[in-house]
């Protein structure tokens, strides 16, 4: 979809491939009639998709047959467009009764023109029926950085002789499960569907919606049929086949499944076994219960992205799939619970179309933080929303960044970046923080009803939040939602004459917006906190507030709910003062941050107390920045390492303290570098090898070729990284 610009000119588009052209002002920079964005017009709405299906592995091909009903959207119409990629067709007919008539088409590759027998009203529904061959390896697509290929139906190791499974599995957004079946391949389409797959009998298959029947035909083969009787949108139909094991669990009487490969089947509990707790805790705070009839996670090989929230049918890429041992190191629960989020804001309620991806990524990846919160406490929810937060900053420049709710683009695939993920994640947050948690889960909660098996947009979330609060929400959309950037605060903090004094400069790029940012500050003063309210609305401002004495520390956004940075020239002595005395997860962070560059004795203060923070990242971090060579803090400091090097029970923390130890010479480390190779987590294992050079080289290098073949070919990239993060 591309970027149209036509100043001051009347704009207009055949609508035969079923578009529409609207205007937007999408920056305030920009000239009102300067930006136009392509969306989906609905000239005909699916209503419900039947398929049979079967493969050609040699060819890889798929020979399908397709029923698929329709009904006019409102306009009575005798024409009908299907996107249909690089298909050969048989039959194309439409069914009226017992008779089946044939229908005058043309096709140009990409899209499906079709006269239709007569003209059809929005009261009536019509079937047609296609035969037709989708070769999707003849496909002349591209992919992108987020779904790095785009031919909607893959076959792997097809023929059988490499060293991987054989499987067949499907990926449809952005617009690619219409490389496998003609449909109207837009997210604000809604069908039901029925998937009937032949399929080899020794394999077993995935779809969406419940598995009514299998049945074995004469030549080896079994058809298993799938049924989704909720409408869902043609890009989150999937198909998935293969040698997988299925381990079965549940969640309020609906099956929740996990398919893996043989191998990985012994740990499917241990891989996603918290799934069902994710389910109750998203009914719970969204008041709408988990909606589909059942809930399936599948692994699947070479797969083009991360992971996919197909309706009721989650694919992950595998990377999810581990062992006992690797799950000791790593675990993928964060894209576990993303997906999960995905099957009510993505797939319950779906985007509108690519320019309100928000309403689906953003959503999802701000699932990822309250669960984390649920799972595990106010510090992991924390330290997942500081991690967003860093990854939206690393993408913007000077405060300059594009809009969130993008109604003109180059490619719709350039929407899968920090922007609809992250930004869109930690805006949603803010939002919560301002306005309480009660109003605004029972605002997701209104949104999601009232468009319940629909399509949905953020000008709907936002009159969601009007509904329910009463409040008007349109200057909170149009900055973050509608105009693009971050603000960068320049702040001063002084103490006169009994008065607290802060002094504001927004430093953002003279292009980006003016924020209108409502923030707390809490003041230490003798001992007691004391919090006060401003905003923050003018590019230099400053703010006075009468305290009984100099503040000892002035922590500005304590909730730090801020969606950008603060650059407030804080001194060592301050950041210490804020890891003991003000310990949010990101004032943690930011001190040791910040400690790791200073160097001073009373850095190494900070970095010292940060070897026994209770979040395994700081404890960390505290370690790699730790200088052993400040007498004043080393025998404490080597005390502490040596205790997480034996019993940490994050083995990222515990490898970090074994490198830092061989790292000061000490042979009597030795053994415990000989003692660490011998550990089951690949990171103790690979930070032994990694320790133990340090003494002998050739010990290290016999360690290594010891090992047994699957350990050696964990333990040598980490080997590898550590030495590199030296």
């Amino acid at each position: 979809m591309n970027r149209l610009f036509l100043k001051y000119a009347v704009f207009s588009l055949i609508l035969s491939a079923g578009s529409k052209v609207q205007a937007q002002n999408a920056d305030q920079n920009k000239d009102p009639l300067s930006v136009y964005r392509v969306t989906a017009l609905k000239v005909n709405d699916l209503v419900h998709t039947k398929l049979e299906v079967s493969f050609d592995y040699g060819k890889k091909y798929l020979y399908g047959k397709e029923w698929l009903t329709l009904k006019p959207h409102f306009y009575e119409t005798d024409s009908l467009t299907l996107d249909a990629k690089g298909m050969d067709f048989k039959e194309i007919a439409i069914i009226d009764g017992k008779k089946s008539i044939p229908l005058k088409y043309t096709y140009d590759n990409e899209q499906l023109f079709i006269t239709l027998n007569r003209k059809y009203k929005s009261t009536e529904k019509y079937t047609l029926f296609i035969n037709y061959t989708a070769k999707p390896d003849e496909l002349k697509v591209k992919g992108s950085n987020a779904i790095t290929n785009a031919k909607g139906l893959y076959f792997i190791n097809p023929d059988g002789k490499a060293n991987k499974p054989v499987q067949i599995w499907t990926q449809g957004e952005t617009e690619a499960s219409s490389c496998w079946f003609p449909t109207i391949d837009k997210p604000n389409q809604k069908t039901t569907s029925e998937i009937a797959m032949t399929v080899e009998s020794k394999y077993t298959t995935l779809s969406n919606g419940k598995l009514t029947s299998q049945k074995a035909n004469n030549n080896g083969t079994r058809t298993d049929v799938w049924k989704m009787d909720q409408p869902n949108a043609p890009y989150l139909f999937m198909m998935a086949v293969g040698d997988f094991k299925i381990y079965k669990d549940s969640y309020n009487g609906k099956e929740v499944s996990y398919y893996l490969e043989p191998k990985f089947a012994p740990y499917a509990k241990q891989i996603f076994g918290k799934t069902p707790d994710m389910m109750n805790f998203y009914s719970k705070m969204l008041g709408v219960e988990y909606p589909w009839v059942k809930y399936s996670q599948i692994v699947a090989r070479d797969y083009v992205s991360g992971a996919m929230e197909n309706t009721s049918a989650t694919l992950h890429g595998e990377y999810v799939q581990k062992t006992e041992r690797e799950l000791l190191d790593d675990n993928q629960e964060s894209t576990i619970a993303h997906e999960l989020f995905h099957q009510w804001f993505g797939d319950y309620v779906t985007a509108e179309s690519w320019s309100n991806l928000t309403m689906n990524e953003s959503f999802a990846t701000f699932g990822e933080v309250l669960w984390h919160g649920h799972d595990a406490g106010q510090d992991a929810e924390d330290r997942s929303r500081y991690e967003k937060l860093q990854n939206y900053l690393r993408s913007s420049k000077n405060g300059d960044s594009p809009v969130l709710a993008r109604f003109y683009y180059n490619d719709k695939e350039d929407l899968f970046d920090n922007i609809s993920y992250s930004k869109g994640s930690i805006i949603l947050y803010a939002a919560k923080n301002q306005m309480g948690d009660a109003a605004f889960f029972k605002s997701l909660n209104l949104y999601l009803t009232a468009n319940a098996y629909k399509s949905g947009e953020t000008h709907q979330l936002r009159l969601a939040m009007e509904e329910i609060t009463g409040k008007d929400w349109s200057p909170y959309f149009n900055q973050w939602y509608y105009q693009g950037g971050n603000p960068i605060l320049n702040v001063e903090y002084g103490y006169a004459n009994g008065k607290a004094t802060i002094a504001v400069k927004q430093v953002q790029e003279s292009k980006v917006q003016t924020f209108s940012l409502p923030l707390k500050v809490d003041f230490y003063v003798n001992g007691t906190k004391i919090r006060k309210d401003i905003l923050i609305d003018k590019r230099e401002q400053n703010f006075s507030f009468d305290v009984p004495a100099q503040p000892t520390f002035v922590d500005l956004d304590p909730d730090k709910i801020l969606v950008g940075q603060v650059l407030d020239n804080k001194k060592v002595s301050d950041y210490l003062f804020q890891y003991k005395n003000a310990p949010s997860y990101y004032n943690r962070i930011e001190a040791i941050k910040f400690a790791i560059k200073d160097k001073s004795h009373e850095a190494q203060l900070i970095l010292l107390a940060g070897l026994e923070d209770q979040q395994e990242d700081l404890r960390t971090l505290s370690i790699k920045g730790l200088d052993l060579s400040d007498n004043q803090i080393k025998d404490p400091a080597l005390k502490s390492l040596l205790n997480i090097a034996k019993n940490d029970k994050k083995t990222i923390a515990r490898a970090a303290a074994i490198i830092k130890l061989a790292a000061t010479g000490d042979a009597s480390y030795k053994a415990l570098m000989i003692e660490s190779t011998k550990n089951q987590s690949y990171n103790v294992i690979a930070a032994g090898i990694c320790g133990l050079s340090k003494f002998s080289t050739d010990e290290a290098d016999k360690t290594l070729a010891a090992l047994d073949e699957d350990t050696k070919n964990h333990v040598t990239p980490l080997i590898k990284r550590f030495n590199n993060q030296k």
